[in-house]
């Protein structure tokens, strides 16, 4: 019998490095001048991510420093996805992060209509939020991941379960 090899394409974020991230914009926020005597704050739970500054400049300026801090983590910001600015409370401008969580249903039929247009040998199989991909040859399975890498899809892709 043929030995099948597969992996799962997944879009989940690493919760540690996430929180990390969260915690190195808040030690930043702190000592950085522009932030000095404000009202900036990030706050982590597992829901989103809340971003709080004095006005719309500096929220984006807070936005920038946490979306710097997910790269140097590792993390891709296509899986984050911003609400609109909106007024807090005590003059403040509040904005919303929420983290894509497993891969929808027509971002997954893109990445089997990009695979099967490569015309290799591979199986792809909707799981729920995660593709399966299989095959008979590695070279195949790293071909696919290649098109999945250098097709920059506006969500975000990790694989797992290599085997």
């Amino acid at each position: 019998m043929a030995n099948e090899y597969s992996f799962d394409i997944v879009c989940e974020a690493d919760v540690e490095e996430l929180r990390n991230a969260v915690q190195h914009t808040q030690k930043e926020i702190a000592n950085r001048f522009d932030f000095k005597n404000g009202k900036s704050s990030i706050e982590y739970t597992k829901e989103a991510i809340t971003l709080i500054s004095d006005d719309e400049y500096k929220l984006s300026q807070l936005r920038d420093v946490f979306e710097n801090k997910l790269i140097k983590r590792g993390l891709e910001i296509k899986m984050v996805s911003y609400s609109e600015p909106e007024a807090g409370g005590k003059l403040t401008m509040r904005q919303t992060a929420s983290l894509q969580d497993g891969i929808a249903q027509e971002d997954a039929k893109k990445i089997v209509k990009l695979i099967k247009d490569l015309k290799i040998k591979v199986q792809t199989s909707i799981q729920g939020e995660k593709l399966r991909i299989t095959g008979k040859d590695k070279d195949d399975l790293q071909v696919c991941m290649q098109a999945i890498r250098s097709a920059n899809f506006d969500f975000s892709c990790q694989f797992t379960n290599y085997r």
